[in-house]
């Protein structure tokens, strides 16, 4: 089955937010087995969104419209729907009341008029209860033809997706799809790729896929079978093959946990401790840990030593390392390391110094260099790495690399 996306709304063709639905729907629709060849995006214009509505029917087994299901005038997704299917519009006395309780249990005790648009509905359509706002989400059936229309703040989107068309799309496929994400640290696409070229090039089902994400690659395992224990014994195998060829590179095998839930999964897995202390970084090393829920359990304390005097304060890195070698140096990143350990009592400590740029590089010391070191039980492990790309991407590379240097430490000490 193919499935086509329209994102309605002219404030995404103007770039003032980013579109992020189509991402999430797009990668949830792959999961589904669902092939998809088109996307589109139109403004708040009618008759240009009842061409990309006409045309998208045309093509599609099912269309997915986020957006324009709002109370003004300029939010036609609905009528514009409803005219393609040729459905006439009737008030839906279900949301009509969700409507009434919305606004009475809310800040908001007085409904504005042009909220009651909102209750009218195609006749025949499925209604999918939003419970984060006042547009319902809709289906339309006509033939073998599927109009999915959802709200276009991801607030409201995601959970009807996931909770009510999720399912409702299962329905519509025959057989089982099934799922296994591989994560991988530390390995290049390009090496990745290589790795696996025999299992790429010999899948038929399952099939293999990676996806580059900054310092990762993502390794999706997809099986299409009968049901879910048939699927999960095609799938076994080769995920499998993949940890064996990649070894402590793995971090996960669970769609969900990122690569800062891993590190804290093994600090609480080894009754361990941990603290930061960063320079370039400023302090996003830390976000990221306590960023997971649970955090607060293995992660003491974070520092944020930006200038020499405040390495020397907090994590006393001596004035002649800081004179000698500068504080982009492996002998600062060592010493901030082991000064961390020391400064909370954790059990281990990793420190990040660098050069992000875009001034600040020499020729000896360029843009893009970072130094980090991981202390544990008395030994010290110091990294160089000379990243490139602007500002946001050094530090975000090299955010990556120190959680990745804190999960390799724990494997390599304590399995």
């Amino acid at each position: 089955m193919t499935v086509e996306l329209i994102s309605v709304g002219t404030e995404l063709l103007l770039g003032t937010i980013v579109n992020t639905n189509a991402q999430f729907l797009a990668e949830k629709c792959a999961l589904l087995g669902l092939s998809m060849y088109n996307q589109t995006v139109v403004g708040d214009n009618e008759e240009r969104l009842k061409a990309a509505v006409s045309q998208a029917v045309g093509r599609s087994d099912i269309v997915i419209l986020t957006g324009g299901l709002g109370p003004t005038e300029d939010d036609l997704t609905k009528e514009t729907c409803a005219q393609a299917f040729g459905l006439r519009l009737v008030e839906d006395a279900h949301t009509r009341k969700r409507i009434e309780d919305y606004f009475k249990n809310g800040i908001y005790k007085e409904i504005p008029e042009n909220n009651w648009k909102q209750a009218m509905i195609p006749q025949g359509a499925m209604v999918l209860d939003n419970d984060n706002g006042t547009a319902p989400g809709l289906i339309m059936e006509k033939g073998d033809k599927r109009l999915i229309l959802l709200p276009g703040p991801p607030g409201e989107m995601i959970p009807l997706f996931t909770g009510q068309v999720e399912p409702y799309l299962r329905k519509l496929r025959p057989g089982f799809l099934m799922s296994r994400m591989v994560k991988i640290c530390g390995v290049g696409e390009s090496q990745v790729e290589d790795r696996l070229l025999d299992l790429i090039d010999g899948q038929t089902n399952p099939t293999i896929a990676t996806y580059a994400k900054t310092g990762e690659v993502h390794v999706r395992v997809t099986a299409q079978a009968s049901d879910e224990p048939c699927a999960e014994k095609l799938i076994k195998p080769v995920v499998k093959e993949i940890k064996k060829r990649f070894g402590q590179a793995v971090y996960s095998v669970k769609e969900e946990e990122t690569l800062e839930m891993a590190v804290v999964r093994l600090l609480k897995k080894y009754e361990l401790t941990m603290a930061a202390a960063e320079s370039c970084t400023g302090g996003l090393l830390s976000g990221r840990i306590v960023n997971v829920a649970g955090a607060s359990d293995v992660f003491k304390e974070g520092f944020v030593t930006y200038s020499n005097k405040a390495k020397r304060k907090h994590l006393d890195v001596s004035k002649s390392t800081l004179k000698k070698y500068g504080a982009v140096s492996k002998e600062t990143a060592r010493e901030m390391a082991i000064g961390g350990v020391f400064a909370t009592d954790s059990d281990m400590c990793v420190s990040v110094t660098g050069i992000a740029g875009p001034d600040g590089g020499t020729e000896e010391k360029p843009v893009g260099l970072v130094y980090m070191a991981c202390c544990f039980n008395d030994k010290v492990t110091v990294e160089k790495y000379q990243f490139k790309g602007n500002r946001d991407k050094v530090r975000e590379q090299a955010v990556v690399k120190a959680l990745d240097l804190l999960r390799r430490t724990i494997l390599e000490n304590c399995q």
